[in-house]
């Protein structure tokens, strides 16, 4: 056996318990720890961040959905203001932005049509809404299209809507979006918003006491 043979055979094996090594280590060891460490310190994020309603998941506070009727409060428009909107529905494999710059055309009659409609819809006998309360994320979508929370602007202006169709009172229902509000992180990372999913829940439950 000459010894190019065995160079070669001791360098495959050293070639394949490196393998065995980092397989064991990289594919087994590793996720089994990241997942224990998550599942421990982290459950309801390693889940998906699940919300659940009368015990069956019902989304994700990580991911906003469309969908819902005057009834309750209104998301973010999904990516597209009008006819062609690519995201309707939210659905996760057609997510991303509008792609078209401020000054498009069609993104322009988009945000005037959809302020018209927010104006509308939110209108009632006792409460007008102007077309300078309404605020940008009411009009317009976000960079991923996902965006499962409002500004607390925009679901302020939804109060009396939501308040006469489900017979409640206006203070009532300022009182859970105010409940519902979550303030920057840390006192100063992000803005403050408000999760539609959760608020919608909240919304229906308290309806039904009532």
């Amino acid at each position: 056996m000459n010894n190019s043979f065995v160079n070669t055979a001791r360098l495959l094996g050293a070639g394949l318990r490196a393998l065995l090594v980092l397989t064991v280590l990289t594919g087994i060891l590793y996720p089994l720890a990241v997942t224990g460490v998550a599942q421990a310190f982290f459950h309801s994020e390693a889940d998906g961040s699940e919300i659940k309603a009368g015990g069956k998941v019902v989304g994700s506070s990580l991911i906003g959905q469309q969908g819902y009727g005057l009834d309750y409060f209104q998301p973010r428009p999904a990516n597209g203001l009008g006819e062609n909107s690519v995201n309707k529905q939210y659905a996760l494999i057609l997510s991303g932005a509008t792609n078209r710059s401020a000054d498009n055309p069609e993104l322009i009659k988009w945000v005037q049509e959809a302020k018209a409609r927010v104006v509308k819809d939110n209108s009632t006998a006792a409460y007008k809404v102007r077309p300078s309360q309404v605020p940008a994320d009411a009009v317009t979508s976000s960079g991923s299209g996902l965006d499962p929370d409002t500004s607390p602007a925009y679901a302020e202006i939804q109060v009396h809507r939501v308040a006469e169709r489900n017979g409640l009172s206006v203070a009532q229902v300022e009182k859970l979006v105010e409940e519902h509000t979550a303030r920057r992180t840390l006192g100063f990372i992000g803005e403050p918003r408000v999760n539609v999913l959760e608020l919608n829940i909240a919304l229906r439950e308290l309806a039904a006491r009532t």
